[in-house]
Order: structure tokens, then sequence, then C-alpha cells
């Protein structure tokens, strides 16, 4: 039997699927902005976005336009170029989580290779850091990545769980077991943990028991989806049940 933990984890809503709604008409409904003030106040823990080149969900003017309603935490998730450097400098949001998408992914769907990347990251990390921003590094789960991620001066990771949330109805335990044995490995360097990628309310609840000091989980599409059918009042409070 697999120990479990008793730390609260953090819920941070990622509202990109809101911006696409928006997009998919034009004008401003629904309005991000007034959604992350309603999802904050129906309890969330956060606001999570990922502002991309094409700009197809979350836009450049959201982000400026979302830092001041953000009074919980605001991550902003994204590729390390210049101009999403230069966006960070300005916006400065609690944390910036680095994913290694190319331009023209649809979503993230691998972490980075932190020991090809090492110097780079460190780089970008060292100024985000001056600047009194917390940084995540996107990772899978596996350990050499791990080690090297921490020599990049990161503070946290966040495991990619798309293999877990695959796996997870087959064979629960089984599906867990890399995710456990990459949390207690990156305990030995001091690195915060936050997990995010297709959690959802069938699978979420025994993630954040089994994973030790898991501090935030990010999750947009299952958590939009399901506030179509509950509301989000009700679906956040369902998420918050589940990491409680």
């Amino acid at each position: 039997m697999l120990k479990t933990y008793d730390t609260v984890t953090k819920l941070s809503v990622n509202i990109n699927k809101v911006a696409t709604i928006r997009n998919a008409r034009g004008g401003s409904m629904p309005n991000v902005v007034n959604a992350a003030i309603a999802i904050q106040q129906f309890g969330a823990d956060g606001i999570t976005i990922h502002p991309r080149p094409d700009q197809r969900h979350i836009t450049f003017q959201d982000v400026y336009d979302l830092k001041p309603v953000v009074t919980t935490e605001f991550n902003v998730e994204g590729y390390p170029s210049k101009e999403f450097i230069k966006m960070m400098l300005e916006v400065k949001p609690h944390q910036v989580t680095l994913v290694p998408d190319p331009p023209d992914v649809l979503t993230s769907n691998a972490g980075w290779d932190t020991k090809e990347n090492l110097q780079f990251l460190k780089d970008v990390i060292a100024e985000l850091k001056f600047n009194n921003m917390r940084v995540s590094l996107f990772l899978d789960t596996n350990h050499t990545m791990i080690e090297y991620a921490y020599q990049t001066g990161t503070d946290r990771i966040e495991l990619y769980t798309e293999a877990y949330a695959a796996n997870y109805a087959k064979n629960p335990e089984d599906a867990i077991k890399p995710y456990l044995e990459a949390a207690l490995f990156a305990q030995q360097f001091g690195l915060g943990l936050n997990a995010g990628h297709d959690l959802n309310l069938a699978n979420l609840k025994y993630f954040a028991r089994i994973i030790p000091d898991l501090l935030e989980v990010s999750i947009g599409h299952a958590l939009i989806s399901d506030a179509l059918y509950y509301g989000f009042e009700k679906t956040i409070q369902l998420y918050k049940d589940q990491l409680n």
C-alpha cells in the first residue's frame, strides 16, 4: 500500500479555455477578467494563463489586463522567448512556469531537456528571480532532468501528468509510481513541486494524496469543461474537495 500525505495543495485555475470561447466569436464575451475575479471569489487559490505567440486564446493584452485583478497568485506559463521575457519583466507575475513548447504546438506535451538547455535556462531563470518572480520548470519524471533542473536555479518543477492521467484507470498505483519517485527525488534537492496536465475530478484526489508536499496543481481544460455542467462555483469546490 502506498503511503499517503496530508499536505493541502493549492488549486490554480487555467483560464485559457475561457479566452478560446471568447475568441471563437470575437468581442469580449466571456470576459477573461471577470472570469478570473469570479473564480477567485469562488475559492481558487490562483489564476494560470499561457499566452502563445499566435494569441489563439490568451492574448498579450489579457496578460496585462489580468495582472491588477489577480489577488491570489498569478501564474504565467510560456516559452522563454525574448518577447515573453520582456512581457514578464513588465507584468511581474508571482510565478513564471517555463515550458519548452514550439510556437505551433496545440498544448504542452513534453518537459524540458534541462541538460541540453542548462545554460539557457540558468540565464533566463536568474533574470526572472532577480526581478522577484518565482520560477517553475515544466518537467517529465526523468531523474536526470530533475537533477539538471536543480542546477538551473529554478525554485520549483511542474510535473507533466499526462501519462499519469492516461494510465490511471488501468492501474492507479502503476500510473503514479514514477511521479512519486520523481517527487521524492526532487525533494532531495529542495525543489518545490507543482503538477499539471489532464488532471480531473476522476484522478486528482489520488494524485494529491500520494504525492508528498505537492504545492500546487494547475488545471484548465477539465475544470472549464466541468463548469459547463456545474457552474464555476460548484466546480471549483468539487476540485478543492479533491485536494483537501
